[in-house]
């Protein structure tokens, strides 16, 4: 029986993949039980160009005054505006979205929405 993590991993490899053929930057994003993770990587593959997540302190202070934690809907939106706005930053306009072979829902969703919102393309 295939395991929850070998089925993701497969999914993410499908999607890496695809997205090496784009030739492209990838936001690509890592998320655990207590924080989630966004940066946006070089078209090679070789390099972070940027990232952000709910383990900085701007972000820890934005999310303790609304009395929220790292690991909710709210926290990936924050996430989400913040890397749109580093990427825009470093001069990038468009990326593809790498979800890491996480379903599209939940905190994934609402980084990719919040990210979109804030002006960056995928």
């Amino acid at each position: 029986m295939i395991e929850k993590k070998e089925t993701r991993l497969r999914r993410a490899r499908a999607t890496r993949a695809r997205i090496a053929l784009q030739k492209t930057e990838r936001l690509t994003i890592s998320r655990t039980n207590l924080h989630i993770y966004a940066s946006v990587v070089s078209a090679d593959g070789g390099k972070v160009l940027v990232s952000a997540s709910t383990v900085e302190p701007e972000v820890k202070t934005q999310l303790a005054a609304a009395k929220g934690k790292g690991s909710n809907v709210n926290a990936a939106k924050v996430v989400g505006a913040r890397i749109a706005q580093k990427a825009k930053a470093a001069g990038i306009e468009s990326v593809a979205f790498d979800r890491a072979g996480y379903r599209f829902h939940g905190r994934v969703k609402a980084l990719a929405d919040a990210a979109r919102e804030a002006g960056l393309k995928f």
